[in-house]
This record gives C-alpha cells, sequence and structure tokens, in this order.
C-alpha cells in the first residue's frame, strides 16, 4: 500500500463545503499525504464551478491519475471529463439528506403550511395528506431510492420513472422515460431526482406538466434545466399543476424579478437541500476512504463515468 501524494485546488474556494484543513485531515486519515499540484498523484477540486480552472491544473499536472470532485452531481464538470484518469464524485453521498427535503417539501405543501405562515387571520386552507399518496419519482439513482426509502412510513404507491427500468423495493412499478406522461397522470406529487444529461434537458415541458392533474405537486432536487421554466411558470399561473417546491433552477440563481418569486403556489429554496454543513462530514468521509483505497488500489467509491457524465 502506498501513500498517495494529494492535492487540494483552489485552496481558497470561499463556498467549499470543508475548510483545507479539514480536506488535508480527511487525506491524512486515509493514508495520504499533503502535495503541491506538481508533485500530486490524485487531485480533491473544491471549485464545483470552476471548469477552466480543472482543466487549466490537470493540463499542468498530466501524472494526476485520480479527480475528487466534492458534488454529486458532475453536470457542469462534463467538458473536462476524460478516460485518462479515475473521477470520484459526491454520487450516493447525500442521497438521504436531500431525499429528507423532498418530504419536507411534500408534507409542508400538502398541507398549505406555506399559506397558514403567510395568513393573518384565522382561515382554513385546502389540505390533504401524504398517507397512501400517488408519488412518481422521476430518476432511480441514489437520490430517488432514498425518497422510496423515506416515504414507506407513509405508505405512498411509488412510481419510478428510470433510464433503465429494473424492480426496485417499495415501489408498485418502475418505467422507463417513454412512459412518463402515463406515469405522472395518476400522481399526486412528482419528484425530480436524477442527474443532468443532454438526453434529458427539458424532461419536464408543457406537455408533461398538462399529463399532471391540476391537484398534483411537483418537488425538484434535480437540476433547474430538467424544468422548461417558462412552462413551469403558465402551468403555476393557470392552475394547471396545484403547485411546485424548487431547490434548483433555470437560471440559477433565479433573478430578483422573475416571475416564480411571485407566486404563492411555488416554494423556492436556494439549492440547499444539503448544504454545506449538512454535507461536510459526509464529503470528508468518501475522502478519507477514496485516499485509503486509492493507496490500496481497490476500487474507489462514487466513481464517475466520463462517457455517461454522471
Amino acid at each position: 500500500m502506498t501513500s498517495p501524494r494529494v492535492c487540494v485546488a483552489p485552496a481558497d474556494f470561499p463556498r467549499s463545503p470543508a475548510t483545507d484543513a479539514e480536506i488535508t485531515a480527511a487525506i491524512v486519515s486515509g493514508g495520504g499525504q499533503r502535495a503541491e499540484l506538481a508533485d500530486a498523484d490524485a487531485l480533491v477540486w473544491v471549485d464545483f464551478t470552476d471548469v477552466a480552472g480543472l482543466r487549466q491544473a490537470l493540463a499542468s499536472a498530466p501524472q494526476v491519475r485520480w479527480v475528487q470532485l466534492v458534488t454529486a452531481g458532475v453536470d457542469v464538470m462534463r467538458p473536462v471529463l476524460d478516460a485518462q484518469r479515475q473521477w470520484t464524485s459526491g454520487k450516493g453521498l447525500y442521497s438521504e439528506p436531500i431525499a429528507e427535503y423532498v418530504v419536507a417539501g411534500l408534507l409542508s405543501s400538502f398541507r398549505s403550511i406555506p399559506a397558514y405562515v403567510r395568513d393573518r387571520s384565522w382561515t382554513v386552507q385546502p389540505t390533504r395528506t401524504l398517507l397512501g399518496a400517488k408519488v412518481t419519482v422521476i430518476g432511480g439513482g441514489g437520490i430517488g431510492s432514498a425518497v422510496v426509502r423515506l416515504l414507506q412510513p407513509w405508505r405512498c404507491q411509488i412510481t419510478v420513472v428510470r433510464r433503465s427500468p429494473r424492480p426496485m423495493p417499495g415501489t408498485v412499478a418502475v418505467v422507463g422515460e417513454d412512459e412518463l406522461k402515463d406515469a405522472v397522470s395518476q400522481a399526486d406529487a412528482v419528484v425530480l431526482a436524477l442527474a443532468l444529461t443532454p438526453d434529458n434537458v427539458g424532461i419536464l415541458d408543457a406537455g408533461v406538466l398538462a399529463a399532471m392533474p391540476s391537484t398534483a405537486w411537483l418537488v425538484n432536487v434535480a437540476r433547474g434545466p430538467h424544468v422548461v421554466t417558462d412552462d413551469l411558470v403558465a402551468a403555476l399561473q393557470q392552475g394547471a399543476i396545484a403547485g411546485a417546491v424548487l431547490d434548483v433552477t433555470d437560471p440559477e440563481p433565479l433573478p430578483a424579478d422573475h416571475p416564480l418569486w411571485q407566486l404563492d403556489n411555488c416554494l423556492i429554496t436556494p439549492h440547499t437541500s444539503c448544504p454545506g454543513e449538512i454535507a461536510k462530514p459526509y464529503l470528508l468521509a468518501r475522502i478519507a476512504d477514496n485516499v485509503r483505497r486509492f493507496g490500496a488500489g481497490e476500487e474507489l467509491d462514487g466513481l464517475v463515468d466520463a462517457q455517461a457524465g454522471y
């Protein structure tokens, strides 16, 4: 077993889920050592937006054989992914905290809690129960699977839509993307929980929204570009669906004058379904474990398929 030499860059990125010192401690606990880029075998890249910076770093250090990214989705980094080295991400790490957000969004919207919070008089809002609700989850990966597990106490009837249908525990059906409209047509709630790829940009458009019942809620914890935003605005304004809980939007951040902010049936959070303070211990554990695996020549956890982009 070797002691991997690991670089952390950029060291001064202020939005990193963990501090430079914490990441260094994770590397050491995994049996590695901190190194400068020119001498590194591996790279922990903490800036989840700087594609050009990562490309430049790798061009200057072709000896780097493994890159650890900090986010679960790697769609932003797709242009720099290659088959020359191993890539890992936070894939699977944050699934349960994000699924918890989904459950919170469904409970609060079904029970009209946001409307009650805004009220200044003793009124009665329309309400319903999540117990036994029909939920369609689009995406059968880590987040989708966690949503299915966390919804079990509510005895929901769950249909999963995924690229490669296969049975999943806790579901009543798993169908392919070609059956998307049918899958949402009877749903009380639709949850977007899939990785963003060129094939599924705009997967939730006017046609799919029109297929949803007018009483259904949408929850998006995937990526903003999965939804055609103008179509969603129209559906919410016209009452074609009951409402939406959005942790991600397109564009993102959402401009202050965007019409989504004006809609009482749209609940928006700033991409915080798994914020840094929650994500940090998961990420540090992944780094330490993968440093150990890398040094031992074992398969890394959270491997990214560079061709598929997730």
